[in-house]
């Protein structure tokens, strides 16, 4: 009776996992690819024209910030996918305090990719989408378009290494 009451736990906790991973959206909503962003020229973009100029290419997004330790920790990390995975895009996604720190973090940290800044920051619709909660936060979408990884704090996360793949 004990082995059964723990299988029936162990299938209940296994359920959950599958229906919350289930759960993880493969597209940007509407609100989300609406929200602007700022490129490095200082105009305004929204989230879909930065997708579109990507359009039949992975693409890894970074949401980072230069203050963020554990964003700068992972930077080497997200250095060796690029030189693992040439072919994909990476898109930078940039939490700084304003566009100045943000210009300056990518020089400092030699971060190579396509840089926006995010003037909705933490609660507009994109970050309030993806549930921003932390960061550095990665999101992969495959070549159609389709979210692939929605979640993942870290850049050596096996499921960001299989979608890139």
């Amino acid at each position: 009776m004990k082995n059964m009451k723990n299988v029936l736990k162990a299938l209940i906790v296994s359920l959950f996992f599958i229906s919350c991973k289930a759960q993880e959206p493969t597209e940007f909503s509407e609100k989300a690819l609406q929200d602007t962003f700022i490129t490095l020229k200082g105009e305004s973009v929204t989230f879909q024209s930065i997708l579109d100029a990507h359009k039949g290419k992975t693409v890894l997004i970074d949401v980072w910030a230069s203050w963020c330790g554990d964003c700068i920790k992972g930077m080497p990390k997200v250095k060796a996918l690029q030189a693992n995975y040439p072919d994909v895009s990476y898109v930078f996604l940039s939490l700084d305090k304003g566009v100045d720190n943000w210009k300056k973090g990518i020089k400092k940290f030699e971060v190579e990719g396509s840089h926006y800044f995010m003037q909705s920051g933490w609660k507009g619709d994109f970050g309030t989408f993806v549930n921003l909660d932390w960061i550095p936060r990665y999101i992969v979408v495959d070549k159609q378009g389709t979210i692939k990884v929605f979640k993942a704090v870290k850049a050596n996360d096996k499921q960001i290494k299989q979608a890139l793949q």
